[in-house]
């Protein structure tokens, strides 16, 4: 028997009984469109964790006070106030693969506005942070250089902060606002980020020189952080090794004395995302895989049970001339139909629900070639593997019980 009557023959037992055939693919279907569907999702979230990352700039460096987490705790507490004007000072003044540097102290607190207020984060920067996390001003200018000598009580200011305080659309420039009870006069508005990846609304910001943050509100005279940008993403490692020299040397830290602050690149934050994101990804795909081993053996079972109910047809063939390699091959290439129909269907209903269904749940996708071809050969191995064991039960008949089984 040839190759196409095997096909005819099989294809006519899978239809015959195309109920029993359906619920043996189904298990196939979902698991393949579950595995499409989560390897999208979570190449999804990566790639807009890394947009995300970018829009902050992929040169990004952030200087941060105490050591390093050791065992998920800080071994120095009192290390937290180790960044001061003298570190920000010579970064600025001996630089060479940094290209611009902002200190930073944080407050956050509510804003007044007449009867209206909001809570917010006031950060406090130098002019040159802007072009650091490639913010845009929309409305009005930025604080200057002057300002920040004087302590100015002048503030940016983010457009959910103008919407929750003055309304949409509204023109606060010029326009008086209360933190913490100190006045402060809004000369600018920044361009609309949105909503981060982790659902922190980027525009809830206030952004002053951080000398009035530190003088008149927060009344420090430490850094919370300092944010730079290396001159290329490819010097960041570079970067990286001259600000540790020059703090180093600042904090009198000698031989291999531990580092009482924490340098992090943009490109190492992509890297920690991207790693995270496969891990889940994969335990993801993991679980979706367990509903092809059940299909599987779904298709084990009912193939079993098939071969069992054709018993007399198979006596019938081998008395007519059928080999056992030809009841092999017709009972492997039934459950083999069944399981990449059913994976076809899949890979078709997991491509519509990661284009489709994921975006209106507001959630990330981007389908994979791989994916979709690893799916399919994944339906193949499944009926090869689960589809052998009735096969060889039915090659291994005697012909003459057969015949006579009732």
């Amino acid at each position: 028997m040839n190759i196409l009557d095997l096909i005819k023959v099989s294809f006519k037992a899978v239809t015959n009984n195309w109920v029993r055939s359906f619920l043996s693919m189904l298990g196939i279907i979902i698991g393949v469109a579950a595995v499409i569907i989560m390897m999208s999702m979570g190449q999804g979230s990566k790639e807009s964790i890394r947009k995300e990352l970018s829009t902050m700039g992929t040169n990004l460096l952030t200087i941060r006070p105490g050591a390093d987490f050791r065992g998920g705790v800080r071994q120095d507490p009192s290390a937290m106030q180790t960044l001061k004007m003298a570190d920000y000072e010579r970064i600025v003044r001996e630089k060479k693969f940094v290209t611009k540097v902002s200190p930073e102290v944080t407050a956050s607190g509510q804003v007044i506005h007449g009867n209206s207020n909001t809570t917010t984060t006031l950060y406090g920067e130098s002019t040159e942070y802007l072009d650091i996390k490639l913010w845009t001003i929309e409305q009005g200018d930025c604080f200057t250089d002057e300002d920040i000598k004087k302590a100015s009580k002048k503030v940016v200011v983010g457009t959910t902060v103008v919407k929750e305080l003055f309304g949409e659309g509204a023109d606060p420039i010029g326009k008086t606002v209360r933190f913490k009870s100190i006045p402060m006069t809004i000369v600018g508005v920044l361009k609309s980020k949105g909503y981060n990846s982790w659902g922190m609304d980027q525009d809830n910001v206030m952004i002053a020189p951080y000398t009035t943050v530190m003088k008149r509100i927060a009344a420090q005279t430490y850094f919370s952080s300092i944010v730079c940008s290396a001159i290329t993403e490819d010097l960041s490692d570079a970067a990286i090794e001259e600000l540790t020299q020059m703090l180093r040397d600042n904090h009198k830290l000698k031989g291999d004395a531990a580092d009482d602050f924490t340098i992090r690149s943009q490109a190492e934050m992509m890297e920690t995302m991207s790693s995270t994101m496969d891990t889940v990804t994969t335990i993801l795909v993991g679980a979706a895989a367990c509903a092809l081993i059940v299909a599987g053996i779904g298709i084990l079972s009912i193939m079993l049970v098939s071969v069992t109910e054709r018993t007399k047809e198979i006596g019938l063939r081998m008395a007519v001339g059928a080999t056992g390699a030809d009841i092999t091959r017709q009972f492997l290439l039934e459950p083999l139909l069944i399981s990449v129909t059913g994976g076809l269907a899949g890979i078709i209903l997991g491509c519509l629900g990661s284009v489709f269904v994921l975006p209106l749940m507001g959630m990330p996708s981007s389908i994979q070639a791989w994916s979709i071809y690893l799916s399919f050969v994944v339906c193949v191995v499944v009926g090869i593997v689960f589809g052998t064991i009735p096969a060889l039960k039915a090659a291994n008949m005697d012909p003459i019980e057969a015949i006579r089984h009732e």
